[in-house]
């Protein structure tokens, strides 16, 4: 599942052990520019960013986590994605990178 924002997007899915985060990261943000770039002829300079976040979620959660991206805008509204992003590293006692917590 996967939820858009104008700045980030939130996806679900499961990751097969056999292929490593990067490279399952590297593939989507691959065939997702090239599908643009084919599509949507005035969004020839789209791109990604440098970086990304992921999280583990139990399976207990997913539905939860499900949820949230189907709400994301109604989310966005009260809380900027930076902020969102800190507050979750913060609460997982995960160092915030130097670009996001100056």
């Amino acid at each position: 599942m996967v939820g858009g924002m104008p700045d980030h997007i939130h996806m679900l899915a499961g990751v097969p052990a056999s292929i490593s985060l990067s490279e399952f990261v590297r593939k989507i943000k691959a065939g997702s520019s090239k599908w643009i770039h084919e599509k949507f002829s005035d969004k020839r300079n789209f791109c990604w960013q440098q970086g990304y976040s992921a999280f583990t979620v139990s399976r207990s959660n997913i539905e939860i986590v499900r949820r949230y991206i189907e709400n994301q805008q109604e989310h966005h509204a009260k809380y900027s994605f930076e902020d969102e992003l800190r507050k979750l590293l913060m609460r997982h006692g995960i160092e915030c990178p130097a670009v996001l917590c100056r």
